[in-house]
């Protein structure tokens, strides 16, 4: 067997099932479930029809480029929400089956183990499992930056020595961020590229929350903008979108990459003997999301009710605040954080995810311990019902 796997730490979920074992829930409430950031809102009638309507598709093998209508039309987009007109749809851009497989097969591209040092590739912490699993299975070794309340939640790039910044070969970077919801500014990212200039690294930009902010003509900035906006090309670096938080089809396992030709033309090298062709149905349906952009403002819309009615009944027992984007309440326990979500679980029967599952030790602490991830993806009414629970459940602690 692959001796890296027995690096890898169990997915947080299956923490949270060990963490609640034996735990039996209140049965005077219903169950709440905020723990998973798993869209439930409705998704689009015109997605499934797109979808329904290229099942004919499914008689041919799908490219592993995808379609030229896919790409043109993620091209379009990439112009529209960024302001990137020219990219080229042939070199620039190449469909996934979500942003998920891709963050986890993009490590094993890029990855050289064979220059006499063990590469390192870093992330924030706390961060989106998949970076850890990536750098491990490609054989190389993990660093976390932590981000920390007191820096507000910011990327700190000092954290790290010349000597470990000169063995990075990638870095991820999830903006706007993994629990925090933190977005990175025009003046990080200067500074990261920077950083990659001079020593060579490749980053992989997580933007799959992208679409997922507050205030209309108020879009987080993207790795690919941001280049451009510094005047420079996409050298060593990749963007990584998808349509499960934006359209509201997590199952339909659809995204994209964009970004430095070079790279990508080695992706998909890599991705057509790793058979991770989309499903022509996939595909169309896939086109019609990217061409419209009326679902995704009624997405927000139901995304920024809730934050606006539920943030202050929460902040009124927990600290914590809006976040810059994205749907997540990133909220400070007064107790340890996994006995914080077993007793909210017993008590009130509202599930939360632990902050230090989502985190590593690393500088001497765990960055995430002490805090829950609270998911904002349940109804309104029913996200208000936690949120009033659990300031019942603080007040009585």
């Amino acid at each position: 067997m692959n001796p890296h796997l027995a690096q890898l730490q169990p997915y947080p979920f299956e923490k949270l099932r060990q963490l609640f074992a034996g735990v039996t829930p209140n049965p005077q409430f219903r169950e709440i479930k905020l723990s998973i950031g798993e869209p439930q809102h409705a998704t689009p009638e015109f997605i499934k029809q797109a979808l329904t309507a290229g099942l004919g598709g499914l008689a041919n093998y799908p490219t592993t480029q995808g379609t030229p209508a896919l790409r043109q039309a993620i091209a379009a987009w990439m112009g529209r929400r960024y302001g990137l007109d020219g990219v080229n749809a042939d070199t620039e851009i190449l469909p996934v089956n979500g942003s998920r497989e891709a963050l986890f097969a993009f490590a094993q591209t890029v990855i050289d183990p064979s220059r006499g040092y063990v590469p390192l590739v870093v992330s924030p912490n706390p961060f989106y499992q998949i970076y850890e699993g990536a750098a491990y299975l490609a054989g190389a070794a993990p660093r976390f930056i932590n981000t920390l309340p007191e820096n507000d939640f910011a990327l700190d790039l000092d954290a790290l020595s010349e000597a470990e910044w000169s063995r990075v070969q990638l870095m991820y970077v999830c903006s706007p961020g993994n629990p925090t919801g933190k977005v990175l500014a025009l003046d990080d990212w200067k500074k990261l590229f920077a950083l990659s200039d001079k020593h060579g690294f490749v980053i992989a930009s997580d933007e799959c929350y992208s679409e997922l902010y507050f205030e209309e003509g108020k879009a987080p900035l993207g790795g690919l903008q941001a280049a451009k906006l510094l005047g420079r090309g996409f050298d060593r670096l990749v963007m990584f979108s998808s349509l499960s938080k934006r359209s509201n089809v997590p199952g339909m396992r659809s995204g994209f990459v964009a970004g430095d030709a070079a790279i990508l033309k080695q992706f998909l090298l890599y991705r057509t003997y790793h058979g991770a062709a989309m499903s022509p149905a996939v595909q169309a349906a896939s086109v019609a999301a990217w061409n419209d952009e009326a679902h995704v403002v009624d997405n927000r819309r139901l995304y920024a009710e809730k934050f606006e009615k539920v943030t202050p009944v929460v902040a009124s027992a927990l600290k914590t605040g809006m976040p810059d984007a994205s749907f997540y309440l990133w909220a400070k326990t007064p107790i340890a954080d996994t006995e914080f979500a077993r007793r909210l679980l017993a008590e009130y029967n509202v599930v939360v995810l632990p902050g230090s599952f989502l985190a590593r030790e690393a500088n001497g602490a765990n960055p995430g311990a002490g805090f829950v991830r609270i998911a904002l993806v349940a109804p309104l009414a029913e996200c208000l019902e936690a949120a009033d629970r659990i300031r019942q459940f603080v007040s009585k602690l």
